[in-house]
């Protein structure tokens, strides 16, 4: 009785509260309706109502996997006891975006947020919806820890709903799914606070916001809903609202947006999953199993991959190796927004991977249609969960994207929305321009052909096909190609410049004009790699139950594709290996740099007349030159990964050689060669006066931003901290630290040693040698915990070795010493401003020796 009377006194205090909101001229926040609502219910056992006194016979239904029902301005969900403690999964996304909150994201078709759920009865006639985690899974029911894993995992509930109705022959249940739909809640739309702070979006209005439509289908149900919200005021660099006076965040108005949610049944029983191995490159989920290692817990990762299975009249042809097609192959639709002229290319860059799955046993696997047309099915929605699309976005990002939704339990593929911008255009433009107009007179001008620019479209929509297929970047694929054969026509144009389409490696930036290679040999396409790739992911193997018996199958595909480098998976996530690298080509980045800076010489000669158009200014002389000089920082960056570079080798315990290998001396000798003659030696060919006078950019800061990046990759406490590690394992056949400096200064400083007067570009460079030094002496602060973490990179950082704590700081003290002897002895004859700059630089490097600690 005490219990009852305190949950009444609870539930007439918070519905006074909210009254007297309205009253004063305001509305209920959602969280107070929604405490409202729990507390009024929260001791009272709902009273089911006769089905046909709720679903009366006005009400609009729609039958499916949940049966849906509107009657005037409400809406309910039928729930058959069959559906009950099914998993489904939720996927949410913007269908309609208003201007005020598209960014780098906030287009059509962006993803906002998923989950799983499961509806399952609760007591006093409740449906309770919980939100499921799979993170600790896979516990044999039969196992004895089972029920005490249960007993430490109850799934949240994030919902309750009362019981409107029965259905009349009680093998359903009724409720009212109105205000849950109504308020701004993370399981059916943003699904956290940060996911909204992405589009400064606010607090929901509710006033302004409505349930638009409910449609029911087979196997999902799409709900679509217009909400309004605030929109928070600028962000800052590190994404939280920038506070206003009052310490809020700051109003700015409100945006409308469109948003779907498609609740999609998961199947009764998973796809037989297939572990995650890292020397194949796919994307994976995981979970925590306490059942596989019987004295310890084990972490799963399971690649994403769609469901393709022999059908089962076909299941002996596939075994005798005959080519099969799958009982459900993987269709995209193209958005009907898409230019007409580009629907060929999009749809050639899925299909050209159905050769891909033939290595895995299947015809006809994949493919793409035109999505219909209202006439030909009035049912079909783009944002139907069933329907996978390449959806076109009238965008200025120059960018596309291949996410995919995946069942956590197994990780099938249930669908995946292509992002295709449409600006992505100007991104494939100016790489092809600039990496190889010296050799294709096509690339030669601002508006490409539609037949180049829809080779290049075809190329970027396999690209992000093969993403929604489960692989990642294979950044070290080009690695495998000797350099020299990019400029041999007949294997180039045979093979292609790098054996994946996964990797980013655009095109053939090596192949010189006397080469006379086609299109064929300049373009990527999809390679050897990836068709090894798509076989190792999708090869069906009936005879195994389960992913454990998959395993040795596997392993030893693997160990033996190791036979043919070309199958090698160099991951994109190695900031150390500098096989595994984006943007380059070939298995050396000295030779092939130094053939793209040629054809980049060429290509500057021309950009005056290639980027003229009528009536128009020197922007995009501007814009190529930006990216000229851009692809030149490119090949000094690729150079400068061999220096502390550690080569990664995933291997099992089969495999014979080691995992990890430190980039040879002679290898990093070779770099710092390449450093020296084509970046530290004034590359004055970059700074050419008729280009620069017409768009106004400064030669000195062109070339500073190109050597300050390199300097601070060489002199990275990661790389020293590489370089000392190296010298420890492998003594004096490594590339130590002190020969760094030795062909740094040596580099740097020639000038002091033949006692050559010093240009304006070299005392610049000097300067930001000298200053780079300091600042590894006395690091500036670091902005918070959170920006240090961005910072961190390599595992000599997350190792925790700071510079004082290895040999780094006694290093940088002793070369600082040693320059400002040599500097002084170079000062006592210098004149004018070669004076003035080392009698400078003798000042940094005393203040910052005799400098105290703060």
């Amino acid at each position: 009785m005490k219990r009852t009377l305190l949950s009444i006194f609870i539930a007439v205090s918070t519905i006074s509260f909210a009254l007297a909101q309205v009253r004063s001229g305001g509305q209920p926040a959602d969280s107070t309706r929604r405490a409202a609502g729990a507390a009024l219910g929260s001791g009272v056992r709902a009273q089911p109502k006769p089905y046909d006194q709720v679903i009366t016979n006005k009400a609009t239904t729609r039958k499916g996997m949940i049966t849906t029902h509107k009657l005037e301005d409400k809406y309910f969900f039928e729930i058959s006891d069959t559906t009950l403690g099914r998993d489904i999964l939720v996927v949410s996304r913007i269908s309609k975006s208003g201007a005020e909150v598209r960014a780098a994201q906030g287009y059509a078709g962006d993803q906002i947020g998923s989950a799983v759920i499961r509806f399952e009865k609760g007591p006093n006639n409740r449906i309770f919806m919980r939100k499921v985690s799979f993170r600790t899974y896979g516990a044999d029911s039969t196992a004895s820890m089972y029920q005490s894993l249960r007993n430490s995992n109850i799934q949240a509930i994030a919902a309750s709903f009362n019981i409107a109705a029965y259905t009349p022959d009680k093998k359903g249940s009724v409720i009212d799914i109105t205000d849950y739909l109504n308020s701004d809640n993370d399981i059916f739309y943003f699904s956290s606070p940060m996911a909204k702070t992405r589009f400064r979006l606010g607090t929901q209005q509710a006033d302004r916001s409505y349930i638009q439509n409910i449609r029911s289908f087979p196997t999902n149900v799409e709900i679509s809903t217009v909400k309004t919200y605030s929109l928070t005021a600028a962000q800052s660099p590190f994404g939280a609202s920038m506070p206003t006076m009052g310490g809020g965040a700051a109003s700015a108005g409100s945006s409308t947006i469109e948003l779907n949610t498609s609740l999609v049944i998961l199947p009764k029983v998973p796809m037989k999953a297939r572990y995650f191995d890292p020397r194949v490159g796919y994307f994976a989920v995981g979970y925590t199993d306490f059942d596989l290692n019987p004295q310890g817990v084990k972490e799963i990762e399971l690649i994403k991959r769609w469901r393709l299975e022999p059908k089962p009249q076909d299941m002996a042809k596939y075994k005798r190796g005959e080519l099969v097609e799958p009982t459900k192959p993987i269709v995209f639709y193209i958005d009907p927004a898409t230019p007409k002229k580009w629907v060929p290319y999009l749809k050639a860059g899925v299909d050209d991977w159905a050769k891909a799955f033939e290595k895995a046993g299947f015809k006809n696997a994949i493919m793409a249609k035109e999505a219909p047309t209202y006439k030909q099915d009035s049912t079909w929605s783009i944002d139907d969960a069933r329907n996978s699309a390449i959806v076109y976005k009238p965008s200025e990002i120059a960018n596309a994207s291949g996410p995919s939704i995946s069942d956590p339990r197994s990780g099938e593929i249930m669908e995946s929305h292509i992002n295709w911008f449409h600006n992505v255009q100007k991104l494939v433009h100016d790489w092809y321009m600039i990496q190889t107009a010296a050799v294709d007179p096509r690339a030669r001008k601002m508006t490409f052909s539609d037949e180049l620019m829809g080779d290049l479209i075809r190329f970027v929509s396999s690209h992000e096909v093969g993403h929604t297929l489960g692989l990642r970047h294979n950044y070290g694929s080009s690695s495998t190609v000797p350099v020299e054969l990019l400029r041999d026509k007949k294997w180039v144009e045979a093979n292609g410049h790098t054996p994946s389409i996964m990797d980013y490696a655009r095109f053939n930036y090596v192949a010189q004009p006397e080469d006379k290679i086609s299109a064929k040999g300049l373009y990527p396409r999809i390679g050897d790699y990836d068709k090894w790739a798509i076989e190792w992911g999708y090869k069906y193997f009936p005879e195994t139950k389960n992913a454990q018996q998959e395993v040795p199958i596997l392993n030893k595909m693997t160990i033996e594709s190791a036979k043919n480098r070309r199958l090698w998976f160099g991951t994109e996530t190695n900031a150390d290996d500098p096989h595994s690298q984006n943007e380059d080509l070939s298995d050396n980045a000295m030779k092939a740099s130094t053939y793209g800076t040629k054809n980049l010489k060429v290509i500057l000669k021309g950009l005056p007349e290639w980027t003229k158009e009528p009536a128009d200014g020197y922007d995009n002389l501007s814009n190529m030159y930006g990216q000229l000089t851009t692809q030149f920082g490119r090949y000094m960056g690729h150079v400068a990964k061999n220096i502390g570079g550690i080569y990664e080798n995933p291997k099992t315990v089969e495999q014979v050689g080691s995992v990890y290998e430190r980039t040879p001396a002679a290898t990093q000798k070779e770099a710092m060669a390449f450093l020296d003659t084509q970046l530290f030696k004034t590359p004055t060919w970059m700074l050419d006066k008729p280009i620069l006078d017409n768009i106004d950019q400064n030669g000195l800061q062109v070339l500073s931003r190109l050597q300050t990046s390199t300097i601070n990759r060489l002199l990275s406490n990661n790389t020293l901290g590489k370089l000392i590690s190296a010298e420890a394992l492998d003594g004096e056949s490594a590339y130590k630290i002190t020969d760094l400096f030795s062909d740094l200064n040596q580099s740097i400083f020639t000038e002091l040693k033949t006692n050559q007067a010093i240009d304006v570009y070299r005392r610049n460079l000097q300067k930001l040698y000298v200053d780079k030094l300091i600042s590894i002496l006395k690091p500036a602060p670091v902005i918070s915990s959170a920006a240090a973490a961005m910072m961190t990179r390599g595992r000599s950082d997350q190792e925790g070795l700071t510079p004082a704590q290895t040999d780094v700081l006694s290093v940088v003290k002793g070369q600082l010493k040693e320059l400002g002897t040599m500097i002084d002895t170079g000062a006592t004859s210098a004149t004018s401003l070669n004076k003035y700059h080392l009698q400078d630089l003798s000042d940094r490097i005393k203040t910052a020796l005799d400098m105290k600690k703060d």
